[in-house]
């Protein structure tokens, strides 16, 4: 698996566990960490959560010799 695969899979589980935390606890990590859900750093990391899960649908996709090469590259 390629660098920027795991980033993006490490990226996502940490997003998904914040949503873990906002469905059980009713607490947002990143809004706690980032000063609010409206400010333009958890804006930030909304964003990036989302384009690495959108990353890793691709992931789903690839045959196990994609990611053989890919991990080569």
């Amino acid at each position: 698996m390629s660098v920027l695969n795991k980033i993006a899979l490490a990226i996502a589980i940490v997003g998904a566990l914040n949503w873990g935390l906002v469905g059980l606890f009713s607490f947002d990590a990143v809004a706690w960490l980032a000063g609010g859900a409206t400010t333009l750093l958890a804006r930030i990391i909304y964003v990036t959560v989302a384009l690495a899960g959108l990353w890793c649908i691709t992931l789903l996709f690839r045959d196990e010799e994609d990611m053989r090469i890919d991990s080569h590259a």
